[in-house]
């Protein structure tokens, strides 16, 4: 088998994601004032579910993490409590795909807790459950001679990998693997120069592979055919705050109205802040969009304990989210747009004030300028309604001072 290289060639390819863009959120939706951890090991430091945030942060005397709900953006009280359990710092964090008030956490001290239970208004309280071990019983090994391997996942149903790593030149790449034949990639490509850990993401829904850079503000995001070439490079999101770690939130938890097929939330060491980037599909009708959401895993898990421990495979339960789909409303009120004007600008506002540079740039601009005036429009809508309304009760009570 043969390495992929791109043709001269130039080959197009239509697909509904070619104009995927990154939206940063406003103030309202970002978390302000949450002490990130300054650790150095390479691991997400964030959590992400529908319900709840978790970061790791910076704490005395042992590690800690901080636990918000979703809904509650904004500046966050310097004496908001913490989850404190670990003698060491935290390393890494992870919800119960299942139970959204259940969070694992492991430490330096090479402690780990298999669950922190969170019940509402009242506290932590520490449960026990059943820690099991991830048996591999790999029949192969993967020629990695040319790529170093850092980070690897499963693509899903498409039965392939993606590995990020580094070249024999120390060069940023990114491979796709058959994982029935690992003698050699399907194909390989080289990012950019940079040192940062290459954090990949993928949505089995969209097949949209998510490449994002640990120090560096960029995502890159491609669609994975069954194909050649196999990883179809799509646009690339910049943003000059460097990223410390990434959370990702699940499917049951996007904008389906607003056409969200993927929502980051990135840990901004410097300012303290965790920003969300939504990843956007642009559509005109504002009707429920079917092809970009097909059936996805659900909350309800497909086997219990004994069947796993039993060996039973399952495929995992499907919902829909049709019923969580509610239509584009007014989303900004005039008080949120006069409080966002003197605080700190986002890289998505950088493209008010500079001419774009790349296509990339000129279409999230233009995709931008087209959510203005769509929200513009219901704005207009909603006024003359309201004038409507006011006509109609002046009317009303002119007839009723006339008639007494």
């Amino acid at each position: 088998m043969t390495v992929a290289k791109m043709s001269w060639r130039p080959v197009y390819r239509s697909s509904k994601f070619r104009n995927v863009y990154g939206k940063v959120g406003g103030r309202e939706q970002c978390f302000d004032g949450i002490p990130v951890t300054r650790s150095v090991h390479d691991s997400h430091f964030c959590a992400v579910n529908a319900k709840f945030l978790a970061v790791v942060t910076e704490s005395a005397g042992g590690g800690a993490f901080v636990v918000i709900p979703v809904t509650k953006a904004g500046r966050i009280d310097p004496n908001y409590p913490k989850v404190c359990g670990h003698q060491g710092s935290v390393l890494d964090i992870k919800w119960n795909p299942f139970m959204d008030n259940i969070i694992a956490s492991c430490s330096e001290d090479c402690s780990v807790v298999s669950g922190w239970y969170l019940c509402k208004w009242v506290g932590w309280y520490q449960v026990v459950s059943l820690l099991t071990s991830l048996l591999s019983n790999s029949s192969q090994e993967a020629d990695c001679k040319s790529h170093r391997v850092n980070r690897v996942v499963f693509l899903g149903n498409m039965k392939k990998l993606a590995t990020t790593g580094v070249s024999r030149w120390n060069s940023r790449q990114v491979a796709l693997w058959d994982q029935e034949d690992l003698s050699m990639p399907l194909v390989e490509e080289e990012i950019d120069g940079l040192s940062g850990l290459l954090f990949p993401f993928y949505d089995p829904d969209t097949h949209m592979l998510y490449l994002a850079g640990k120090g560096d503000g960029n995502i890159r995001y491609y669609e994975v055919i069954p194909e050649k070439p196999y990883l179809q490079f799509i646009m690339e999101f910049h943003s000059p705050a460097p990223q410390k770690g990434l959370g990702v939130m699940p499917k049951r938890g996007l904008d389906v109205g607003a056409c969200e097929v993927f929502r980051f939330y990135k840990l901004v060491t410097l300012k303290g802040l965790v920003e969300t980037i939504s990843m956007i599909v642009p559509r005109r009708s504002e009707a429920y969009q079917e092809d970009l959401y097909p059936m996805t895993a659900g909350p309800e898990p497909a086997l219990s304990a004994d069947e796993w421990l039993r060996g039973v495979n399952r495929g995992p339960v499907l919902m829909s989210l049709k019923a969580s789909y509610k239509p584009p409303g007014q989303k900004a009120t005039r008080a949120s747009r006069q409080g966002r004007r003197p605080g700190p600008v986002h890289s998505i506002d950088l493209l008010e004030n500079v001419p774009p540079k790349t296509h990339s740039e000129l279409l999230r601009m233009f995709f931008r300028q087209e959510d203005e005036l769509r929200q513009m429009r219901e704005d207009l809508v909603q006024k003359d309604q309201r004038i409507q309304q006011l006509e109609l009760e002046l009317k009303n009570l002119k007839n009723n001072n006339s008639c007494s």
